[in-house]
This record gives C-alpha cells, structure tokens and sequence, in this order.
C-alpha cells in the first residue's frame, strides 16, 4: 500500500517556464522521503509555462496542472490549487525561485506536530530571516504595508505581506466562500477572512535573488493590495468593485471638465460638440482604467475584445446618462428646492446602471 499524501505545493505561475524544471528539482530534493505533489496553476502564460510542467508531469505523477483560461490572479490561482488536493495540508510558494523551499519540511513537521496550529508562515523580518538585495525604498514600503495591514489583521504577524506559507487545507476550503481573491496577498486574504485568528508560527527564510523571469511587481499590484485592504475594511458596505468602478467615474467627471473646459472657451468647437468630444474621451479614459483596474480579472485584450468593449461600454454609458437626466428632472419637478438631492439621485441612478450593465455586457461576455 502507498503512502499517503502528506503535502500539496501550490505554485501560481506566469510566464515562469525556465523556473519550472528548476523549482520541481529543488522541491524533490527538499522534500525527499515526504509523500507530496506539485500543483503548477498557470493563468495561460504566453511563455508556455503550463507545457513546461505538463512535460515533467507526464513523467512523475506528483506535478499536476491547472491551466487557467480567461482569468488571472495570484490570489484566485492560489485559492484553486488549495482546493483541488485531496492532502491534509498545502503549501504556497513562488515559482521564480525567491523563496526559501528548503524550510518546507520544517514548515510541516511544526504542522504534524501540534495539531492546534492553524498555519506556518515564512517571514523575513523574524530573527534570521533577510530581504536579500532589496533596496531601502523597497523595505519602506513593504514596512508600510505592513503598518497597513494591522488595520484589519487579527494577529500579530511580523510579515502579513509573504507569500509562502503552509496550512491546513480543510481551513483553506471552509473560508472560500468568504475570501475576495483580490491581488497577490492570499495570506493576508486568508488571516483577515477567518472569523476566528488563525493560530500561526513565523519560520525565517532569506529572500533570494530572481535568476530567471521578470518580476510580476508594478504599481498595480500596489493598487491591488490597497484595494484589498480597503475590501477586509468597508466592503460590506459598499462593495470594492462598484466603488472602484465609481471612483473611476468621479475621475472621468474631472477629465470631461478638463477638455471641454478649452475646447468651449477657445471657440475650438460649440458648446454641443465640446461636449460630444468630452464625452467621449472621458468615457474612453473610464473604459480603459475599469479594464486595468476594476475588472483586471476578466480584463479585455486585443484589438477586437477592445474595440467591442469600448463600444458597448459607451453604449451602455450612454444609457446611464439618459437615466441620470430623467431621474433628476423628475425629482426635480416634484419638488423644485431640491435640486441637489435631485442631481445626486440621477447619479446614484447611473453609476448603478452604468456598473451593473458594463459588468454584464462589457466585461462578462468573454
């Protein structure tokens, strides 16, 4: 009779295709005499990542592969590898090499151990740990993040913000439910979503240096985390997508004004065509900041999904602001001293018109 499966190592990838080899061989010699599989899920990297692993996978059974079409996400990518593994506990780890796979058996003994103990986290700021080469600017910020993160965080982790840790997978599947999957800080995701703390124990590990691939680190995931904070704090009140998605639209407001303010006063156009003009370039700016950004998830690419998401984007926007004008002349008429109650209701009205149809026919057709 075989072993039972003792571990799972999930490993979210994108365009990681030289790593993949390398991480696999450094995983067997790690956990050598450990019962364990590998889970590459990959969000369809150009690169061929997904054929990479399937390659070493039709040779050893304990790489397995997810390969995601049409959806991107660390955080999402985590959370399905996690839950597709019959093991009693999965791990989280990089596929670009930096983190530190040799502690991993540690990681599950401390598990196996003591059967109270919720999860294990590689930290890099407990005695022993290190960034490796990141600079100071770097270390300011992920101290800020950190200093953010205690706004919603149930317990006091020296590094909220890693991304290598094991747990115990039954906890994993019983907070799906309640995990919003936003960016590339699924601890932090999984810390904030249990309605217990969670009982964890800090390993040290030392950053390593990236040798292959290009770092996935931009101002977006910057947002990301941001938005997922602001998510864990105020998102049963007003959900994070539509007000992303609103506050999008406070800005289009701001780059209409912006260029009909010199189209009109210059005597470039009329007042009737400055205002087509403004229109349209502001929702053209919205359309693009949503697909960056609100719907970064399911966003559009190439030159077709584009061009038909901008147009039914405006079409639908177009629509709203039918809404917007009917609702306040309405309320308006009824009641004629309420003229800014009655402009904010029209508003209110198109924001989530707008938001309900763009999600539906612009980001949720392909």
């Amino acid at each position: 009779m075989s072993e039972l499966l003792e571990l799972a190592v999930v490993i979210p990838t994108f365009n990681e295709s030289k790593n993949v080899p390398l991480l696999v061989a450094k995983l067997d010699a790690a956990l050598a005499g450990r019962n364990w599989e590998a889970i590459f899920v990959d969000d369809n990297s150009p690169d061929g990542t997904a054929d990479a692993a399937r390659a070493i996978g039709r040779r050893d059974p304990r790489v397995r592969v997810i390969q995601r079409i049409g959806r991107r996400g660390l955080s999402s990518a985590c959370i399905e590898g996690m839950c597709a593994t019959a093991a009693p506990v999965v791990a989280v780890i990089d596929g670009d090499l930096q983190h530190d796979e040799t502690i991993l058996p540690k990681m599950l003994d401390a598990l196996q151990a003591d059967e109270t103990l919720d999860v294990v986290i590689g930290s890099r700021f407990v005695d022993g740990g290190g960034t490796g080469d990141w600079d100071s600017d770097r270390v300011a910020k992920s101290a800020f993040a950190t200093k953010l993160s205690r706004q919603v965080l149930k317990a006091d982790l020296s590094d909220p913000m890693s991304g290598f840790f094991m747990i115990r997978a039954g906890i994993v599947r019983d907070l799906t439910p309640h995990l919003n999957a936003i960016g590339f800080k699924i601890l932090l995701d999984l810390m904030t979503g249990s309605p217990r703390p969670l009982k964890f124990l800090e390993l040290p590990y030392t950053f390593r240096v990236r040798t292959e691939g290009e770092s996935k680190l931009d101002h977006v995931v910057a947002m990301e985390y941001l938005i997922a904070i602001y998510d864990r704090m105020f998102g049963r009140i007003i959900p994070v997508r539509f007000a992303m998605f609103s506050a999008i639209g406070a800005l289009g407001a701001l780059v209409h004004f912006l260029v009909l303010g010199p189209l009109f006063k210059e005597g470039i156009l009329s007042f009737l065509w400055a205002t087509i003009v403004a229109t349209v370039v502001a929702m053209t700016f919205n359309f693009f900041l949503n697909n960056a950004l609100t719907y970064r998830d399911s966003r559009l690419k190439g030159a077709k999904q584009l061009f038909d998401g901008w147009l039914t984007f405006c079409l639908v926007c177009s629509v709203g602001a039918v809404a917007n004008i009917g609702v306040a002349a309405f309320l308006y008429d009824a009641k004629a001293d309420t003229w800014a109650l009655s402009a904010l209701a029209g508003i209110a009205v198109s924001a989530v018109w707008n938001y309900a149809l763009s999600s539906r026919f612009t980001w949720g057709r392909y």
